[in-house]
């Protein structure tokens, strides 16, 4: 998945140890087999190379993750959307940029994303792209989807205790080995010597999406890598997001969300969710938070 995954498990000994991580492991690389889109031969693949041509037959594993990833696209009026991956890349945040795209190509660039052109049929079990050019990709569900089911598999197999750690996607069990909890800490990304925060994550998974190391600036505006799937504008104004959760699968999602809804929209949906909590740092280095958390000040 392009991802550095941490796994760490609480065990008798190191041979047990060993032995449950190599399963983890196996497990992450079933999944990225099955969401792979530079993989030909995925069914994720093979559901955009039929696009605009038939329905795809998948397993009820991609046909779930499929569904749920519309329902938050729904939930998130359009935010967070699969069919990101039909966007022309007309950004680029490798310093090359010169100038902003014209308005007629931002418009252009995001003409064949749109969730609602995502057909299902649950009695055929068949995901259908119904335009042409259209795309699926997990980018930005994918790593929380794969550390979900890694630590369901542990969890199986007896495993007590642990932590998943996808490239900052957290999903944490159980507690440390001294029996306190888990613990993250929370940084500002302009302030990254100095974490503001350090709270407990029990049995939940944690995820920050951040934009502090990929952006460009025009106008004295600083533009984000995460793009707005309705628009094709990057977001603004934000610079990380951490959203806590009981799946990562959906904490990955809502924070890229958060991202493109904007602080306001953002922390309303969020407060409208059972369970959900969420920090937002803007570009000014304020800390914004939803109504329940509450902040262990370091």
């Amino acid at each position: 998945m392009g991802s550095r995954f941490d796994i760490t498990v609480v065990a008798k000994d190191q041979i047990s140890a060993d032995t449950y991580i190599d399963a983890a492991i196996t497990e992450i690389q079933r999944i990225e087999k099955l969401i792979s889109s530079w993989d030909k031969e995925s069914q994720t693949s093979l559901i955009n190379s039929n696009a605009g041509i038939q329905p795809v037959k998948v397993d009820d594993e991609l046909f779930g993750l499929v569904q749920r990833a519309i329902g938050i696209s729904k939930l998130t009026d359009g935010a967070f959307d699969i069919s990101y991956a039909s966007m022309d890349r007309i950004w680029k945040f490798d310093g090359s940029m010169t100038q902003m795209p014209s308005a007629s190509e931002i418009k252009a660039s995001v003409a064949k994303v749109g969730y609602k052109n995502i057909i299902l049929n649950k009695e055929e079990s068949t995901v259908f792209l119904s335009q042409k050019g259209m795309k699926i990709g997990f980018g930005a569900i994918g790593k929380g989807y794969a550390a979900d089911k890694a630590k369901k598999l542990l969890i199986s197999k007896g495993v007590t205790a642990g932590i998943i750690n996808a490239s900052g996607d957290m999903n944490t069990w159980g507690k440390q080995p001294d029996g306190s909890d888990w613990k993250v800490a929370i940084t500002n990304p302009l302030n990254k010597n100095n974490a503001f925060a350090l709270l407990p994550v029990i049995d939940k998974a944690v995820v920050t999406s951040g934009n502090y190391e990929k952006y460009v600036i025009f106008d004295d505006k600083r533009y984000a890598h995460i793009i707005d799937p309705r628009t094709g504008y990057p977001a603004t104004g934000i610079v990380s997001v951490t959203v806590f959760a009981p799946k990562a699968e959906l904490a990955d999602a809502l924070a890229t969300s958060v991202f493109v809804m904007g602080i306001e929209v953002g922390l309303n949906r969020i407060n409208q969710l059972a369970s959900i909590e969420c920090i937002i740092v803007d570009d000014q280095g304020n800390i914004h938070t939803s109504n329940t958390i509450k902040i262990d000040n370091q």
